[in-house]
């Protein structure tokens, strides 16, 4: 397991975690507004890792396929925002959420479930940054990615350069848990940006 970026104080990263608490929060609430199963969405574990580290992450994450939906964003700090799970648990996830019924295309089905998922949650995590830390952002219509794990980093956004800011989401859902990741990447000058917005908001002092 990585360990976080030594660059962020203990203090920063349980700020970045609260944010992504809050954001999930209005996430599950408009899943719940939607849906008739209830859905309780916490982030017990937030951290910074190198792209590299990330991709170790990866390996554990999800041994085969990924799904993902991914938010691009631009304005004061740009990067993307994506929710993933192993392909198989956003099938347990999708199955849940909707009814099956044999005339529908199940590939197609779980694309389109989860990218709508997905698009609520990481709407309410960039929404409670935006609205708490004042940072205005610009989005791209949201898109479904699945490959492989291995073939993950290419597929996506990621630059090589880039750092992720990851956080471990628990979909709590009629007393079944299952487990996926927020991960936001960003340029260093992006996370370090972030990191000041954050130090003068809340008072803060780097490491």
């Amino acid at each position: 397991m990585t360990n976080t970026a030594s660059f962020i104080s203990r203090d920063q990263l349980e700020a970045i975690k609260e944010l992504c608490n809050i954001g999930v929060g209005k996430g599950a609430s408009v899943l719940n507004a939607m849906l008739s199963t209830h859905i309780t969405l916490n982030v017990p574990h937030v951290k910074i890792v190198s792209s590299r580290d990330f991709r170790e992450e990866l390996k554990e994450f999800a041994r085969d396929t990924i799904s993902a939906v991914e938010l691009a964003f631009e304005g004061n700090i740009s990067g993307s925002a994506q929710l993933l799970f192993p392909t198989e648990t956003a099938s347990s996830l999708v199955s849940i959420l909707v009814e099956e019924g044999d005339e529908l295309d199940m590939d197609a089905l779980r694309a389109g479930t989860f990218c709508e998922v997905g698009n609520i949650v990481l709407n309410g995590v960039m929404g409670s940054i935006s609205n708490i830390l004042g940072i205005s952002f610009d989005y791209s219509v949201p898109a479904y990615i699945e490959t492989h794990s291995d073939n993950f980093m290419k597929e996506g956004s990621m630059k090589e350069d880039s750092h992720v800011l990851l956080a471990r989401t628990r979909f709590s859902i009629d007393a079944l848990d299952i487990e996926g990741d927020i991960a936001l990447f960003m340029q260093i000058s992006a996370i370090h940006k972030l990191l000041e917005t954050i130090e003068e908001k809340f008072g803060l002092n780097e490491q």
